[in-house]
């Protein structure tokens, strides 16, 4: 019934519930306390201890001080913030400890960490006056430094006589950081004065200073030599964790100051070892186990020795190797778990259930990190943890232990299985359960008794072998336990094999080109089929490469495969695989590509000359056609990039070549490329670099030439032979020359390769011999090839005489015009001259120069200054060198022209037509008399200007057309133009007209009523 239907279903949910308590879990951890130390002078007065777990039920939470439960409705001070525990007001003699975080829920207990608390404070010096030091000069000392109470560390400095002089540490003066006090070696005479220790908290930056210790030199004496005595070293053992920078102090006083060494016994001193403050402290960071042993430093000066060994020994933390996981077991089942750690010294181990110690004892046995548990029942259940510690620190290994105990149950229920007709079909039963069940299975209401068709496997499958339609029905699994009993039901189908079929099964093609695969399914029309399509056994993915293959569903039963524009790696196997709920089917077709030949296989080198080069190489694949022809490539460091070689013609059946016409004493790399009816491929990879053995220069030098150098001399200049021609080693050039009409050759050798140039001096030969001259090569082995014999004349000079007739004269206040008159032609002739000028009563070589541009016999000098007399010499010069001055000539600059402007400029307008007049500009004494005045007419917005000159104060100017005009007039004098006066803005219209602007008066007006307008100064434009 359908009463009966909703009450199995219920049921069936009921008993999952109790079986997997649906998603609850003990708790674990996600932040365990951490050690923390707390500022007490901070001003926020509480300390957080964090703790966080998650869990199903969440857990709660509680708290344990050095293993005494804090109770937080006794003390006020304790408050719970979910996990966290805040202290308020809290106090080093009250809450210092150890605290551990317990969490729990109602599938179990775990315990945290232990956490350590401390407190950071830093007290003050006692106010009581130190009492003085006096010692003798070359004494050693030691000045207490007594710090007070504090915690944690502090870091010690010391102060000489006031803040912030701090006493600067070396081999004679050293500050410990375990002891706090400082240690002279030996007392100098600067040393004296008062001294103050001086602490820092490393945690809060807290500093107090202590009381002045005053330090006095004795009056009776110098204090002698005397051997070393070490006052503060490292401890006879030292105990450090691995990991942390380890520094050993070490400092001795005697006189003469000693000297530290340090030495590990039995070993060597580790390479990331530092000396520090003079060698005074050995430190070592990341300190390892193999850094353990025995340290020895060592003090020494002439008066004798002593020395201080101590052991360093490294322990580590305890460090999990193995943990233990959560687990589920079925009641009855053997539990066996086990821990390990590494550490030093070695951990122990210990095991907690729930928060509680467990021992050995009845069903449980424990033995170091190994947890069995025989038989194990529902009271086993619940949160177990691993503690592997040694002296140092303890961890945790947690996990929880589930025992299951549920009657059978299905999920789902019932199931449809469809299978293919003659194929095997499997019937699974795998019911949920604890402890497992026993398995039956019927048909209808008969037991099913295994046979050769029928099987029952040992995971309770049944398998029905070459299935039928006889075989379809319902098949009832039935599953028991002590807990009860359910029943599951599979209905079985058999259907039609499905057949595929994928056309073509075989096809060519080229690089380039498209292809259609198609792929068709013959199958039961009750079932829905599922196709996708593989290459090489990988399925393709049509968003990553689309752009080469397209996903075409032509029918319900039939889809097709695009392959576009199909490259070399496109060749292979490509699948179809149909599916339907019965059945899967794959089927494949094989595409071959023609393209191109892949790369020949290894290069070798076999025979190597001068000029030729004799290679192998292996065939590399064709690609579906055959190879036609190979071509040599070869690079050298001269080439631009690979080039084809010249060889005889390589066919596609040969494996061997040789390149020939290559240049000697050349290193090449070569290599091989196919090519066939489609294209070139890929070539091979380079050979090893091979050079061509050495043979007699065969390239002559080219573009001889020469010229020019000084005089007497013959300069041969020429392109040098590239390294790439030069054939060997000991390449030089043979330089040959003699003079015209002559019959012997002078030969000169030039041993450097890279040599462009000769020159041959004999001040026999007249400028401007004729030689006929040519340039060979050589090399070890071997004279090569001379250039063609070309003219070149031995060289002119230098100018010999100086320029004539040198005149100067000055033009303006800044300005001298220089002019003279070239030298008798003859050798030697000027390419240009230098004009060289200096003040009247300075030396020349203080002077400047100048030179002119091309043969010109005139020069300005500018940038003068004004009023004054220069000295003036000038001189030719061409490529060889310069020729004898001229004899100094002076002249002397214009005086500068007037600094005053014009000043009062009045004007009148009428239509276009302008009156304008100013004051007379008078010279002073030191400047130049004025000579006349320029008027400067311009029109805004056009580039052109209007200079109009005049000798009088005053001048008319034409307006040509409308606009907006400025006029500025300055003075003229010989020593140049004067300053611009202030500006006149004037505007017109286009129209002619007789009609007065703003600023003027009708014609019949007298001049005297001529509006006078006094303009107001400028910025000049």
């Amino acid at each position: 019934s359908c009463y009966s239907s909703w009450k199995d279903n219920a049921f069936q949910v009921f008993l999952l519930k109790i079986q997997f308590r649906v998603e609850e879990f003990g708790p674990v951890f996600i932040q365990e306390p951490d050690d923390v130390i707390f500022p007490l002078d901070s001003d926020e007065k509480k300390v957080v201890m964090h703790c966080e777990a998650r869990g199903n039920p969440p857990p709660t939470y509680s708290w344990y001080i050095n293993g005494t439960q804090v109770d937080s409705e006794a003390d006020y001070r304790y408050t719970f913030i979910d996990g966290n525990l805040i202290i308020s007001n809290a106090s080093e003699i009250t809450d210092y400890g150890k605290y551990q975080c317990k969490a729990e829920n109602s599938i179990g207990i775990v315990l945290s960490r232990d956490a350590l608390l401390q407190f950071a404070y830093l007290g003050a010096f006692s106010t009581k006056a130190r009492g003085g030091v006096s010692v003798r000069e070359g004494q050693g000392v030691v000045l207490m430094c007594t710090p007070p109470p504090h915690s944690p560390e502090i870091i010690y400095s010391w102060v000489f006589n006031e803040f912030p002089s701090f006493v600067a540490e070396d081999s004679r003066r050293f500050i410990s950081q375990d002891t706090g006090n400082l240690y002279i070696s030996k007392v100098q005479p600067s040393d004296v004065g008062s001294y103050i220790c001086l602490v820092k908290n490393t945690v809060t930056n807290a500093r107090v200073l202590s009381p002045p210790t005053p330090l006095t030199l004795k009056t009776d004496g110098v204090m002698g030599e005397y051997e070393p005595k070490i006052e503060v070293h490292f401890p006879t053992s030292v105990l450090v964790a691995k990991g942390v920078t380890v520094r050993l102090e070490c400092f001795a006083l005697g006189n003469p100051v000693p000297t530290i060494t340090w030495r590990k016994i039995n070993g060597n001193i580790p390479k990331k070892a530092r000396l520090r403050k003079s060698q005074a402290v050995l430190e070592i960071p990341n300190i390892q186990l193999e850094d353990s042993g025995t340290y020895e430093c060592k003090a020494e000066n002439p008066r004798g020795s002593t020395a201080f060994k101590g052991h360093l020994q490294v322990y580590t933390l305890p460090q999990w190797v193995r943990m233990i996981n959560d687990t589920q077991m079925d009641s009855g089942e053997k539990l066996q778990w086990e821990c390990k750690a590494i550490g030093r010294p070695r951990p122990t181990y210990r095991w907690l259930r729930n928060g509680l110690p467990l021992t050995s004892q009845g069903r449980l046995e424990i033995v170091n990190g190994e947890l069995t548990i025989h038989k194990v029942q529902q009271a086993d259940s619940g949160m177990y943890q691993c503690v592997a510690e040694n002296k140092y620190a303890a961890i945790y290994s947690n996990a929880e232990l589930q025992i299951l105990a549920s009657a059978p149950v299905f999920l789902p229920n019932p199931i449809r299985v469809i299978a293919t007709l003659g194929k095997d079909v499997s019937l699974d039963c795998k019911p949920k359960a604890s402890p497992k069940p026993r398995i039956t299975w019927k048909r209808g209401d008969r037991r099913i008794i295994p046979n050769k068709r029928i099987m029952l496997l040992r995971n309770n499958t049944l398998k029905i072998v070459n299935s039928s339609r006889a075989d379809e029905g319902n098949y009832v699994c039935r599953a028991e336990n002590q807990l009860g009993s359910a029943e599951m039901t599979a209905i079985l189908w058999v259907k039609e094999a499905m057949r595929v079929v994928l056309s073509p099964s075989r096809v060519e093609v080229t690089v380039g080109e498209s292809v259609v695969l198609s792929c068709k399914a013959t199958h039961d029309t009750s079932l829905d089929v599922a196709f996708q399509w593989f290459f090489n056994q990988k399925p393709i993915n049509f968003q990553y490469d689309g752009g080469h293959f397209e996903y075409i569903q032509t029918q319900s039963s039939t889809v097709d495969l695009m392959i576009r524009n199909i490259l070399l790696k496109h060749a292979g196997k490509y699948g179809c695989r149909a599916q339907t709920s019965a059945d899967t089917v794959f089927a494949e077709a094989e595409l071959l590509v023609r393209g191109p030949p892949g790369p020949p296989g290894v290069v070798i080198v076999e025979e190597i000359t001068d000029t030729t080069a004799t290679l192998s190489w292996t065939r590399g694949v064709d690609n579906h056609s055959p190879i036609s022809t190979y071509n040599i490539q070869a690079r050298s460091p001269f080439s631009l990039g690979w080039q084809t070689v010249k060889t005889e013609p390589v066919t596609g059946d040969m494996e061997s070549a040789m390149a020939v016409e290559l240049n000697p004493w050349v290193e090449y790399e070569f290599r091989v490329v196919a090519t066939n009816a489609i294209g070139t491929g890929d070539p091979s990879a380079p050979s090893r670099g091979v050079r061509t053995k050495e043979a007699v220069p065969s390239v002559a030098p080219s573009n001889v030439s020469g010229g020019n150098g000084r005089r007497h001399e013959l300069v041969i200049s020429w392109e040098p032979v590239s390294e790439e021609f030069q054939n060997g080693e000991g390449f030089g050039y043979i330089v040959a020359f003699r003079a015209n009409g002559t019959r012997g050759w002078k030969e000169k050798m030039v041993t450097s390769a890279d040599s462009t140039m000769y020159k041959y001096r004999d001040e026999t030969f007249p400028p401007l011999t004729p030689f006929e001259v040519k340039v060979g090569v050589y090399n070890n082995k071997g004279d090569g090839p001379f250039s063609k014999v070309v003219i070149i004349h031995s060289a002119e000079g230098e100018p010999r005489e100086a320029p004539s007739d040198v005149k100067a004269y000055g033009i303006s206040s800044s300005e001298i015009r220089v002019t003279w008159k070239s030298p008798t032609p003859g050798p030697g002739k000027p390419r240009g001259y230098e004009v060289s000028y200096w003040k009247d009563m300075e030396l020349e070589e203080s002077g400047k120069k100048q030179q002119t541009v091309k043969n010109e016999t005139s020069m300005v000098l500018t940038g003068l200054e004004g009023n004054s007399v220069y000295a003036i010499t000038v001189k030719g010069f061409n490529s060889i060198g310069q020729g004898p001055g001229s004899t100094a000539v002076t002249a002397k600059t214009r005086k500068p022209p007037p600094a005053q402007p014009p000043a009062n400029l009045h004007w009148l307008q009428e239509g276009n037509n302008v009156s304008l007049s100013w004051d007379p500009v008078k010279a002073k004494d030191n400047e130049s008399d004025v000579i006349g005045y320029m008027v400067l007419l311009k029109q805004e917005g056009r580039g052109h200007n209007q200079v109009t000159r005049t000798i009088n104060p005053s001048t008319m100017l034409s307006l040509p057309e409308g606009g907006t005009y400025v006029i500025e007039v300055r003075a003229l004098s010989e020593g140049g133009e004067g300053a611009f006066s202030s500006q006149v803005q004037l505007v017109t219209s286009s129209a002619k007209s007789n009609q007065c602007s703003v600023h003027c008066l009708p014609r019949s007006l007298t001049w005297t009523a001529i509006l006078l307008v006094l303009l107001v100064p400028s910025a000049s434009w």
